[in-house]
């Protein structure tokens, strides 16, 4: 028999806006999880109801299995923007929508990535532990430098890759973007398109990441394109990890070929603690974190919560819809 509510299973690190949004309708009924739940405990989870219509996300992937667990699911909603974990070729198969975060967290990102290239420039990790360690002396041996007049390229200028280039501009950086799905007039004013990375990686400083992980990015940063970039050029990735080779990588920086890098995404997640590039000085490394501001998680879990009431009562915003031609054909 059908419950007359609709039942939403959502993982705990939703915003408490977003949970409230929920609570506070009579028509729904929630589930929370936590955020780190496998697979498998998640399908247990499904199992244990006759309908399941909703599911907010945070990292846990979601597939066929979880998909025929979920009985009579409508809609998946991410806590976020990414949507790698997600199968959306068969979510769009079985009509179900996909929505992400569209807007929510791109200022926390690009402040990140800009922390991160402060940090490179300024040689933080190594003057920090200069410090702490009493090497006080050495401290000349360790300049920094600027971030003016420098050269940055940008990959995906999507709205976190537009951001950064704005912030880059404002430091009095010199800005080049390379996004094949962008034309230039497209482009926002000051920042110059390249067609390739071939003519923009030997000449940057800085470069940093902000694409998609698809099976065209997967793997885009290995030995030849780091071989590419400048001598003493930084890299800097907050985009999805797999995107750049961490072992072709390390070899790069033992080497002194690349002056520095950054990274806040590692495949696998969480990494391994004995991951050579944690043993090096002018490596800087978070969590998966960059997009997770105080402010963003709050953005987030409203815009979650909203797009999962939206689609139940049979809208929903295309422009938050991984695989809009879904909404398309169930409004129709």
């Amino acid at each position: 028999m059908s419950t007359q509510k609709k039942r939403v299973l959502l993982a705990h690190i939703l915003g408490q806006a977003g949970k409230e949004m929920l609570a506070d309708r009579d028509d729904i009924e929630c589930v929370e999880f936590p955020n780190t739940i496998t697979p498998e405990a998640l399908r247990e989870l499904c199992n244990q109801f006759d309908e399941v219509h909703a599911v907010i996300l945070g990292v846990t992937p979601f597939g066929e299995a979880e998909l025929e667990a979920a009985r009579s699911l409508q809609v998946v909603s991410r806590i976020g923007v990414g949507f790698d974990a997600v199968d959306i070729p068969c979510m769009t198969r079985a009509g179900v929508p996909v929505m992400v975060c569209a807007n929510a967290n791109h200022r926390a990102v690009a402040e990140h990535t800009l922390s991160f290239m402060l940090g490179l420039a300024k040689r933080l990790g190594e003057l920090d532990s200069m410090v702490k360690s009493g090497r006080w002396q050495e401290r000349y041996s360790c300049l920094p430098t600027e971030l003016e007049g420098s050269r940055v390229l940008v990959v995906g200028l999507g709205r976190i890759g537009s951001r950064v280039a704005r912030l880059c501009l404002a430091f009095g950086m010199q800005v080049s973007a390379y996004d094949p799905y962008r034309d230039a007039e497209s482009f926002p004013p000051g920042i110059q398109r390249v067609a390739s990375l071939d003519e923009a990686l030997p000449v940057a400083d800085y470069v940093t990441l902000h694409c998609p992980k698809t099976p065209e990015t997967l793997g885009m940063f290995g030995e030849a394109r780091l071989a590419q970039m400048k001598p003493g050029a930084f890299l800097i990735t907050t985009a999805r990890g797999g995107i750049v080779d961490e072992a072709a990588l390390y070899r790069a920086l033992q080497a002194k070929r690349l002056g520095g890098a950054a990274l806040d995404v590692f495949m696998p997640e969480a990494p391994p603690t004995d991951n050579p590039l944690f043993s090096l000085p002018n490596v800087l490394c978070s969590p998966h974190l960059s997009g997770v501001s105080q402010e963003a998680v709050a953005r987030m879990g409203v815009i979650a919560a909203h797009n999962v009431l939206e689609v139940l009562a049979g809208n929903g915003d295309p422009d938050y819809a991984v695989n809009p031609v879904v909404l398309q054909h169930n409004i129709h």
